[in-house]
């Protein structure tokens, strides 16, 4: 059995497929993939590279270091993800299941996990050590980012599930080598 029908298996077993067919569905309305089309793209590196700019440029030494923080955290997010990628090769929805769309194209060939998610929740967690009040911001569009990923036929829901205990367990790491930086400290 190749790792295609061994994913598809558990799929089926979980019915996980239904809840993203359920979500890809939804999302065929026209602002709806649009507007995860947008969050999506903006999950891309944009949002985020603006963040750590504005960061570095007005937060003072705590912003420099905080954006510096993320550029690391986000160069071993995406080693990560792609090494876990190749070696899951688990396929797209898209392509292991009928009636499930990609309303925009993929960055990659696999699924699991989703770097998207993992990056927005690892930079999230330590923008937020930083900045606690980002949280107003960073908390809705990690969320959005996640949902996205289902919605516009890219991801399962357990791509992103495990996408984002990753990227916690990784910020929550790299946070724990930073003395004096903590997360809810307050």
């Amino acid at each position: 059995m190749n790792a295609i029908e061994r994913w598809n298996r558990l799929e089926i077993r979980s019915g996980e497929w239904r809840l993203c067919l359920a979500a890809n569905r939804w999302g065929t309305r026209r602002t709806i993939t649009r507007f995860f089309g947008l969050i999506s793209r903006a999950g891309d590196g944009v949002f985020w590279y603006s963040l750590m700019g504005a960061l570095a440029l007005f937060g003072g030494s705590r912003g420099a270091q905080a954006a510096l923080h993320m550029a690391v955290v986000g160069v071993i997010a995406l080693a990560l993800y792609r090494s876990l990628k190749k070696h899951t090769r688990r396929p797209r929805p898209f392509r292991a299941h009928q009636g499930i769309v990609a309303h925009i194209p993929p960055l990659d060939e696999f699924s699991f996990p989703s770097g998207h998610t993992l990056h927005a929740v690892s930079f999230s967690l330590v923008a937020m050590a930083y900045f606690p009040m980002l949280a107003l911001l960073l908390i809705p569009f990690t969320l959005l980012v996640a949902a996205s990923r289902v919605v516009l036929g890219l991801h399962f829901p357990s791509d992103v599930l495990a996408a984002g205990l990753i990227g916690c367990a990784l910020a929550g790491f790299s946070l724990w080598l930073i003395p004096g930086v903590t997360l809810f400290a307050g």
